[in-house]
């Protein structure tokens, strides 16, 4: 584990809070702040610099979401990590809008929280699945656009790892392809989705049942 991870924490709930950073303080990761609403963590990174955020999505009066919406308005691109116990892919989805690089039920493994966070540090997205036909309805203006056999079998295993949080290189490895070759088609994948964001394209290819 990274130990130089600076972490917010915000969630309404002192439990819940208290239980996160007994867990991420084990795991080396440093808590900074936290908050227990949206205004309260807004007020904190101004005076406070963190390598990420971990928030709760759902906290009274500011709540998440729209506390991204405003740090991101702002100009702050620090890193976020939304913790939530609604399986919702509308949240999913407004989380991305938002500027979200990770999306994590609370009852997932200790390990997948970890992972979450050390992958969105180094610049990976995590989107951990949710029921999608609310994804499905958002985007079905576009499946005579970019129908599925427009992707080949190499395209929809990339899209896979990319859904999965893998970077380049950790697709290359996985593929046995060169990086160069990756960026190809990751290139070609954002193309044929209308998109320049892999998020995005991850959002898309759900609606689309690419994946």
């Amino acid at each position: 584990m990274n130990t130089s991870i600076r972490v917010a924490l915000a969630d309404d709930q002192a439990l819940v809070r208290a239980g996160l950073r007994a867990l991420l303080t084990q795991q080396g990761i440093e808590i900074v702040f936290e908050a227990e609403h949206g205004d309260g963590l807004i007020e904190g990174l101004a005076t406070h610099p963190v390598d990420l955020i971990v928030s709760d999505i759902r906290m009274p009066g500011l709540d998440g979401i729209e506390a991204l919406v405003r740090l991101r308005a702002a100009g702050n691109a620090t890193p976020c990590v939304f913790l939530t116990t609604f399986d919702d892919s509308a949240l999913l989805l407004r989380a991305t809008e938002a500027g979200a690089q990770g999306f994590l039920l609370k009852d997932a493994a200790p390990e997948d929280l970890r992972d979450v966070i050390t992958g969105v540090s180094r610049g990976e997205t995590f989107l951990l699945p949710v029921s999608t036909d609310p994804l499905r309805h958002r985007f079905q203006f576009r499946q005579v656009e970019a129908p599925r056999e427009r992707f080949t079998e190499k395209e929809v295993a990339i899209l896979r790892l990319i859904a999965g949080g893998y970077s380049n290189k950790e697709i290359a490895r996985s593929l046995f392809l060169a990086e160069g070759t990756v960026k190809n088609y990751v290139s070609a994948i954002l193309e044929k989705l209308d998109t320049r964001d892999r998020t995005r394209a991850v959002l898309k290819a759900i609606a689309l049942r690419v994946i």
